[in-house]
């Protein structure tokens, strides 16, 4: 009888789902243990719900940025004087609806594809057992919402559990008046006057969403700026972006706590939130979004006494094979703080199994990885930054070409944004790039490709583009900094 190797997977989001994929592909016998449906964060509340609500948004956005100057005419009864009127509103609860209800939906076809390969999908928490059998084996306790437990053996575990919101003690969300991001989609009407604390991508991202929707949005940041991890020249373009759509964006201001004040103060119509700044200034509005970072799932479920080394953060530490320091005990996602995408977590769940498993794999490699935000331009980077760049990590050649050169962009009424390339002096190797556009999350996959394979700024130069086309500034850039280089060494 042939030996199946026996695969078990503890969470179900990209890392977990995307391994037990690849694990029944190469012929293993997989569990993946889930409490709350495949996906996890990313299709349930992260990725997938807020880009579903961003997408309504930015169709508010272009239409009001755009409409007038593109010559769109909207019929309705708004006298003369009150022509700069909105005339498109928002019925959020509805756009809440289908936000959840395509979760779901990801959700279920994830189930099906695993159950489909065939993978067994058990709901419960999952727990590792400490010792470590004879033969290698280990053991994941499952415990189900009933109470009942089943213990299941694996001759590898991999531990994608991902990651929860971090609150502030002073600042704890009720789900009604202050929020995290996994509770805003019960929201059945748009936020009057709605403060976001965090100007990280999560924070960035949705007040973005909800200025676009209608709200009144004053965004709270510790930092000197938005985005403070991102290309500066990108995080630039934005917060000015944010600041001309009536964003009150306050730097260098960090929050210390938020509560409810009850209607009956003051005599005040509806409850009203306070947020309390470090500087000892208090700003109010009628809801509150803290988006200050994520907490690793990685408390209570054995990983320690399974001799798996954490982090300080509580992350787990992991090679670029995904392994940890328990041997046959892998980990990705969110809960390794790797890079928390989920395109990243993905990829550490599949060359988990295909190291496990004995199949060809490449290790992890970040500076492959592009990344995207969401907000409106968007932003995506690939490869180095210009942080490294200016710090002398590595020597790269920088040109950035605006979109207002573009005649695509001119014709579209696009007036923000840009195209940045990095490129190896004399070899001309293209090792990264920024795109601040429109779809940047489109426009940034040419340059991707140019980073992983190690194309030089002449290739891509003399690839043809569409013309008229966004994707023109890409070879644009290109031939400037050929050009340069060709100028340089004659």
């Amino acid at each position: 009888m042939e030996y199946v190797t026996r695969i078990v997977i503890i969470g179900g989001g990209p890392g977990g789902y995307e391994a037990a994929l690849v694990a029944a592909q190469l012929g293993a016998e997989v569990t993946v243990v889930d409490c709350d449906g495949l996906g996890g964060a990313s299709v349930l509340t992260d990725c997938v719900p807020s880009k579903t609500l961003i997408a309504t948004a930015e169709v508010m956005t272009t239409f009001d940025s755009s409409y007038e100057e593109l010559g769109i005419i909207v019929a309705d009864d708004t006298p003369p004087v009150e022509q700069a009127a909105r005339v498109v509103g928002v019925d959020l609860g509805k756009v809440n609806r289908r936000v959840k209800r395509l979760a779901l939906a990801q959700s279920h076809d994830i189930t099906a594809s695993v159950t489909r390969a065939g993978g067994r999908v058990l709901r419960g928490r999952g727990r590792l057992e400490p010792i470590q059998a004879p033969d290698g084996s280990r053991r994941v306790v499952v415990r189900a919402a009933d109470g009942t437990e089943e213990t299941l053996v694996a001759d590898a575990v991999l531990v994608a559990t991902g990651a929860h919101p971090r609150e502030i003690p002073d600042a704890l969300p009720d789900g009604e008046r202050i929020l995290n991001w996994t509770q805003v989609y019960d929201l059945d009407e748009l936020p009057e006057e709605l403060i976001v604390v965090g100007s990280g991508v999560t924070g960035a991202e949705f007040a973005g969403a909800y200025q676009a929707l209608g709200s009144k949005v004053t965004l709270v940041s510790s930092r000197d700026r938005v985005l403070p991890g991102e290309d500066p020249d990108a995080a630039a373009v934005l917060e000015d972006v944010f600041r001309r759509r009536g964003m009150n964006v306050m730097a260098r201001s960090r929050a210390l706590s938020a509560k409810v004040v009850p209607a009956s103060t003051e005599g005040r119509v509806g409850d009203r939130v306070e947020v309390t700044l470090a500087d000892g200034r208090v700003i109010t509005g009628t809801h509150c979004l803290m988006a200050v970072g994520s907490i690793p799932n990685t408390e209570g479920i054995g990983l320690e006494e399974a001799g798996v080394r954490l982090k300080e953060s509580g992350h787990v530490w992991t090679d670029r094979v995904s392994r940890t320091s328990a041997p046959g005990v892998y980990a990705a996602g969110d809960c390794t703080g790797v890079l928390a995408l989920a395109s990243v977590a993905a990829m550490q769940g599949r060359i988990a199994m295909y190291h496990f498993l004995g199949d060809a794999v490449a290790p992890l490699n970040l500076k492959s990885v592009s990344a995207n935000v969401f907000t409106d331009p968007e932003i995506a980077t690939v490869g180095y930054t210009q942080a490294d760049v200016d710090s002398g990590k590595i020597d790269a050649r920088v040109v950035k070409l605006p979109l207002l050169r573009n005649p695509r962009a001119k014709m579209q009424g696009i007036r923000d944004g840009f195209v940045k390339m990095f490129c190896r002096p004399g070899t001309g190797i293209v090792v990264g790039g920024v795109v601040v556009a429109p779809r940047a999350s489109e426009l940034i996959h040419p340059i991707s490709i140019a980073v992983d394979n190690s194309l030089t700024v002449e290739q891509i130069a003399n690839a043809f583009t569409v013309y008229p086309s966004l994707s023109g500034s890409l070879a644009e850039v290109a031939r400037q900094l050929h050009t340069r280089k060709t100028q340089r060494e004659a």
